[in-house]
């Protein structure tokens, strides 16, 4: 069970609200039986007694009626507006004209008992209340002053009641109950200021967790479109490349050549395969694979050896490691690996470059990845009017990944930049920060 100090701000302020409306009803309650009980055990007439019994019977009926009413519908209960006409301060379940006759029936129930005996006056005080919180407040003011008017009047009636403590009590009370009045009001308001503002808040909620969602879906959107053309689309546009060639070859007469350009196909088509299959398997684990950068290098390295020379190009690729291999966490060996992979795709597409030399750099904190090749180069301040910007694209459609490879990097932390110029070959550079635990991890060992 919760402590006070546990429940929320708006429902302790609906415990304390519903306190005070109990303790209300209760006062009710208690000065009612003691004022039937002066009468019955009082120096009074039978017939004052029957009717004391009757009156008090009814009014009791009367006020639990109206009070189980509010009570069932008690959360619809709101203040009207400040500008409103009419007597009501606030709305009620009963309606205007409901709580109107309710109150003037209770209130007229309570003086017919007052006609009785003056030992109902006190009833009074918790009617105050009534009426300070039900009424606008010029209405409010004038019917308490009324039924000040009576307690007095009917306590000064009393033997021994004409002295100046009979005038100041009812209207110290009068004071006080509207002071209390005034208290709920604003307790009232702020409660459901409160409660307004915290239902603001879960919308506010709701309503930035639909906004993450849906930016996590157009990351992972971006996130797979890049994989696809790392992956499937540089592999496909080989195998296009490889079939075309091979249909020359045919068609020249060479099918030695052809029979080596199909053989590249296949060996293309069954390595798309496996990216396919380790794609498939990251979006069902949810966990970035370690794809064993340096031995995926090499393997990338002797395939675009093997695409070129089905091409009929020379191209040698090296692969070289500068400041000791170390361990390079999955994200971080997929970025390598995918910027590696698309830019030797340009080489072998576009560059006309007989060497291209892939370089790994190991520095304490950060990890470089180098492309250089000595192609034909191109024209970076007339592809882009930015000489080195990152995502250059050629005249001839260079470049296209390299946008979605700045993007990846920069994602990571990391920088990429593209030098080139016309006959002097292409460098693709790439720097990463190594992952943190990596670091770490590295540093116990050592």
């Amino acid at each position: 069970m919760l402590r006070s100090d546990e429940h929320p701000p708006a429902e302790r302020g609906v415990m304390i609200l519903r306190s005070l409306r109990v303790g209300l009803h209760t006062s009710v309650a208690v000065l009612l039986v003691i004022g039937l009980i002066r009468l019955l055990d009082g120096p009074y007439p039978l017939g004052h007694r029957i009717a004391g019994v009757t009156l008090t019977a009814v009014f009791a009926l009367v006020y639990v009626a109206g009070t189980l009413v509010e009570r069932r519908v008690s959360e619809a209960m709101a203040s009207a507006s400040p500008g409103a006409a009419g007597l009501l301060r606030t709305g009620s379940a009963l309606g205007r004209s409901g709580t109107l006759i309710w109150l003037f029936v209770v209130t007229g129930l309570w003086a017919g008992l007052l006609a009785v005996s003056a030992d109902f006056a006190w009833v009074a005080f918790p009617l105050f209340f009534l009426h300070l919180h039900l009424l606008r407040t010029p209405w409010a003011v004038v019917t308490v002053a009324g039924l000040t008017a009576a307690v007095v009047l009917a306590l000064w009636n009393q033997p021994g009641g004409d002295h100046p403590a009979t005038v100041i009590g009812p209207i110290i009370g009068a004071a006080c109950a509207g002071l209390m009045a005034q208290a709920y009001r604003i307790m009232d308001r702020e409660n459901r200021a409160l409660r307004e503002t915290m239902t603001d808040l879960q919308r506010a909620r709701q309503q930035l967790v639909a906004v993450q969602r849906e930016a996590g879906a157009l990351a992972e959107r971006e996130r797979l479109a890049r994989e696809i053309h790392d992956t499937l689309a540089q592999g496909l546009a080989s195998i296009v490349l490889m079939s075309r060639a091979a249909v020359s070859s045919l068609d020249s007469g060479s099918a030695s050549q052809a029979r080596e350009q199909l053989s590249t196909v296949v060996h293309t088509a069954g390595e798309n395969l496996e990216d396919a299959r380790r794609f498939v398997a990251v979006l069902q684990s949810g966990e970035q694979q370690d794809p064993g950068l340096l031995d995926e290098l090499r393997r990338t390295c002797r395939q675009i050896e093997a695409q070129a020379a089905a091409q009929g190009h020379g191209l040698r690729c090296r692969l070289r490691i500068s400041g000791g291999s170390r361990p390079v966490a999955g994200g971080q060996a997929m970025l390598v690996l995918r910027t590696v992979q698309a830019s030797l795709a340009n080489v072998l597409q576009h560059a006309q470059a007989e060497t291209a030399a892939v370089t790994l750099t190991f520095l304490e904190d950060d990890l470089l990845a180098d492309i250089v090749d000595d192609g034909v180069g191109f024209d970076l301040q007339q592809a882009t009017g930015a000489p080195g910007a990152a995502g250059a694209e050629r005249p001839t459609g260079t470049g296209v990944g390299l946008g979605a490879l700045r993007d990846r990097v920069a994602a990571q932390g990391g920088q990429l930049h593209v030098e080139s110029s016309p006959g002097a070959g292409t460098a693709v550079s790439v720097r990463i920060p190594l992952d943190q635990g990596t670091q770490q991890n590295q540093r116990e060992a050592a």
